[in-house]
């Protein structure tokens, strides 16, 4: 599948084969033009940055965080709807009119239990609160610095066509950007650009790993444990059962596989047959394919459980994403710029501040890493995490960057990536983020032939599949029992 599109790859890397001379120094100049639009905004992007940073507002719950992102894009000119999808925290900020059409998108949600201090060593600001430890603080705001770049360019009749910005909320639960995609505020994009902060910075060409979530309700009787416990029916008996066999099955499923559980109710007292059990149950595979049939047996196993136990039982999908569907041909255009940017300049201040963080995780303390390799093959079977980026990439062709914003070998999800991401180091990679995305956007817009082959990568890879979202009928669960 990658050797089919390497003939795009020479003309891309070298984009002079599709670009004239005058339309390359075109190019160039406004790619200069959107990085002093980046440098210039600094401040304002910094601070946006860290008050999300302090706001750690959790998955659907992103008020304070999507009212100051939306907030900014309306007084930079962009033309914002908020509410969108059913969905109060997301919201469209877009400028321009015509083709193309492209988009970027922006996260803005934390992490339960992961509230740090700006230091390189575990201190939270508010013990048990939220915090930013997958950078979401960074994303959102470099995506809109990006898109605010693209804006100026469309506002002074530099380019033509159209900027839109996706504030996409709940990404590390329930996945928000599904409830987008079924709302049909993707159908008309030509391009969708997105990123991730990091611990490297390169183009992202991996997969990722496809995976769905669903909850298990066990309901059978109470009773008196010790004086009556014959008139009881376990619920907690069913869910040990239940979670005995999923961790039987682990021996028999193949190495891309990965299952995971959260025991939400497993019973409130200890002198108390519980008649109530409540499971979270998660299912990934480095395809949709894969994950399917794994999904049903692990769906089928609740039933089993809950005849030993003599209780009844309810499955019910939560939701869950697809893996990525890489465009290596958008990937090449954007290698192109991180080489000409190069990498991310750090004071041995940071660097120290890098090394502290991973002596006190247990990793080599050879602090930042932001040198720009050539661009990696894509993997058969991806491994790592799962984004709902990946579902944006079944319906619209994206391009996917990383960009460092933490030490390298950091745990990511953990405070230290909290830490870095409130100060220098997340605002440097967030700043960089923001221009090799705009920088790259330039060239969709002053280059049709570039989005037209990247959208022919696109429908070839695709094939005849037909989109379909792991997404329950009605609305987000926006007051879900889960939160």
């Amino acid at each position: 599948m990658i050797s089919k599109f390497k003939g795009f790859l020479p003309a891309l890397l070298g984009l002079s084969a599709i670009l004239p001379l005058q339309a390359q120094q075109n190019s160039t100049a406004l790619k200069e033009e959107v990085k002093s639009s980046i440098d210039n905004r600094f401040a304002e992007l910094t601070d946006l940055s860290d008050r999300i940073w302090s706001f750690e507002e959790i998955a659907f719950q992103e008020t304070q965080s999507s009212a100051a992102l939306s907030d900014y894009a309306e007084e930079l000119g962009f033309k914002v709807t908020r509410g969108v999808a059913e969905i109060p925290t997301a919201f469209v900020a877009e400028y321009g009119s015509g083709s193309p059409v492209i988009g970027i998108l922006g996260e803005f949600d934390a992490l339960p239990g992961l509230s740090q201090n700006k230091i390189p060593y575990k201190s939270p600001l508010n013990e048990g609160a939220p915090g930013h430890g997958c950078g979401h603080n960074l994303f959102g705001v470099a995506s809109l610095g990006a898109a605010s770049a693209i804006k100026d360019l469309i506002e002074s009749g530099e380019i033509k066509g159209t900027v839109r910005f996706y504030g996409t909320p709940a990404e590390e639960k329930f996945f928000g950007k599904l409830w987008m995609i079924r709302a049909g505020l993707f159908d008309d994009v030509d391009v969708v650009m997105d990123w991730h902060p990091g611990a490297e910075t390169k183009a992202a060409v991996q997969k990722g790993l496809a995976l769905v979530d669903f909850l298990v309700e066990f309901k059978g009787q109470a009773a008196h444990a010790s004086s009556d416990p014959w008139n009881g029916r376990s619920a907690s008996d069913a869910l040990e059962l239940y979670t005995t066999g999923i961790n039987y099955y682990r021996e028999h499923v193949k190495p891309t596989v990965r299952m995971h559980y959260h025991i939400q109710d497993a019973g409130q007292v200890v002198n108390v047959v519980p008649d109530y059990s409540r499971i979270w149950v998660r299912v990934r595979d480095s395809s949709r394919e894969g994950l399917v049939p794994v999904w049903k047996q692990v769906e089928k196993m609740a039933e089993g459980a809950a005849i030993l136990a003599n209780v009844e039982h309810e499955v019910n999908l939560i939701s869950g994403v697809h893996e990525v569907l890489v465009n290596r041909t958008g990937s090449a255009a954007l290698q192109k710029n991180l080489e000409n940017l190069g990498s991310i300049s750090y004071t041995e201040e940071e660097q120290e501040f890098a090394k502290k963080i991973q002596e006190a995780t247990g990793k080599p303390q050879i602090g930042l890493v932001s040198k720009i390799e050539p661009m990696e093959e894509t993997a058969e079977h991806s491994m790592g995490g799962s984004t709902d980026v990946g579902d944006v990439s079944w319906v619209a062709p994206t391009i996917r960057l990383s960009a460092t914003t933490a030490p390298n070998g950091t745990p990511w999800h953990s405070w230290a990536v909290v830490a870095a991401g409130g100060m220098s180091i997340g605002h440097k990679g967030m700043a960089y983020a923001a221009k090799a995305l705009s920088m790259t956007m330039v060239d969709l817009f002053q280059n049709p032939e570039l989005v037209q082959q990247i959208k022919e990568e696109f429908k070839s890879k695709k094939g005849d599949y037909e989109y379909k979202g792991f997404v329950p009928d009605g609305p987000p669960p926006i007051n879900s029992k889960l939160q």
